[in-house]
């Protein structure tokens, strides 16, 4: 092989080496300007207000947060597709409260209203639902059932940075919108994460929350560090020591810093091209395996819907997933699948049944997709998925 093909990769260079070199000169790399500058431009982009969004240290602090802020407790359960990441579960699971996990539609592998409507109990405080691969899935509907009952809707957005609906962006449906901008995402910082909530009251609480409970904090570079409200000019007006602070909550420390913001602020202006070219290896993709015998292909997006074509996942009519993945492989072309089934988790102690989840997991492959991937890494895959799928197919039915 002449080089490993990626399922996924950054696109980090120049610019975002001289945003770093930028902080470096300033003498100040903790959370200053340029996170609160991160957090305004993703509050821009998702179309809310500032003050809504809270720059954090990874996508699963930001949801450990979303239930501190829902009070989520011990007798509570939280019901989320079974096709999640651990992140959410934990989450769940450490807050006291039970993980209730329900099946997907076998094509997209999100959740239908119907699979979330037939788990819901009495106990349900909330629902978390995860964008699959970028598309949005039926996030309008179940926010829609969320809302007649009375429950919280967390949205699992990591994986859809640039997905919307009707011009809506994901993670804005619910009450708590989470993103992730981990070193395998879209938009890339190294580490870091994003919340998002929509209650004024308990977004104020956000960073509080995010950095130790602290009600209080000594004024950063520029005055101020974001939202904590007492910096150095209302420490004097008030004659107060501005370095005195309270505790309200007994949180950790999940809060990120200017190095990485600065990245971040690169990233996201970028993140139009990165969509533009992962649009056109999906595209390719779609040309190139759509007469694959054996072989389906992720389903159109409906009407009105946006997605950030992070996955692309194609499934195997026979039971030939495991075999071509590492034909694919050794043939220097990395897939996998994502993710594995949460109810099966015994850590979760979840008894349920959920024959479209496990019947998609046992069949689908995630092949790379990302901003990097030249044309000649698109062609090759392709040429190797259908030889492969070709080749076992025929195996198996000899």
């Amino acid at each position: 092989m002449d080089h490993m093909i990626n399922v996924v990769q950054p696109s980090l260079g120049e610019r975002e080496l001289a945003a770093v070199r930028e902080v470096f000169e300033s003498n100040w790399v903790g959370r200053g300007p340029r996170t609160g500058a991160f957090e305004e431009a993703f509050a821009r982009h998702l179309g809310v207000g500032r003050e809504h969004v809270t720059a954090t240290n990874s996508c699963s602090s930001a949801t450990f947060i979303a239930f501190e802020l829902l009070g989520v407790g011990p007798g509570d359960e939280v019901v989320l597709p079974t096709v999640s990441f651990v992140a959410a579960g934990n989450a769940i699971a450490g807050r006291g409260a039970r993980p209730v996990f329900c099946d997907v539609d076998e094509a997209t592998l999100n959740p239908t209203v119907a699979d979330v409507e037939a788990v819901l109990t009495e106990r349900t405080k909330a629902v978390v639902v995860l964008h699959y691969g970028g598309h949005p899935g039926a996030v309008a509907e179940i926010a829609e059932l969320c809302r007649d009952r009375g429950i919280h809707l967390v949205e699992d957005a990591a994986l859809a940075i640039a997905s919307t609906v009707h011009g809506r962006a994901c993670g804005t449906f619910g009450d708590m919108g989470l993103w992730s901008f981990d070193h395998a995402k879209i938009v890339v910082t190294v580490d870091g994460g994003m919340l998002y909530v929509r209650d004024p009251e308990l977004a104020a609480r956000a960073p509080k929350v995010a950095y130790l409970g602290l009600e209080q904090r000594a004024p950063g570079r520029s005055g101020s560090t974001g939202h904590f409200h007492s910096g150095y000019d209302q420490a004097l007006r008030s004659r107060t020591r501005w370095w005195d602070y309270d505790v309200v909550s007994f949180t950790g420390r999940s809060t990120t810093n200017d190095v990485l913001s600065a990245i971040g602020l690169v990233q996201l202006s970028r993140l139009e091209e990165f969509v533009a070219r992962r649009r056109e290896v999906a595209r390719a993709y779609d040309e190139g395996l759509a007469d694959v015998a054996g072989l389906r292909l992720p389903p159109p997006l409906p009407a009105g819907h946006t997605s950030s074509y992070f996955m692309y996942w194609v499934q195997f009519e026979n039971d030939i997933r495991d075999q071509v993945a590492r034909d694919l492989f050794e043939r220097g072309i990395y897939t996998t699948f994502r993710y594995p089934l949460m109810h099966q988790v015994g850590a979760y102690g979840s008894d349920a049944v959920l024959p479209r989840a496990e019947a998609a997991a046992d069949r689908t492959l995630l092949l790379p997709i990302h901003q990097s991937l030249s044309d000649a890494d698109v062609d090759r895959v392709i040429t190797e998925v259908r030889a492969c799928t070709a080749a076992r197919l025929a195996s198996a039915t000899c």
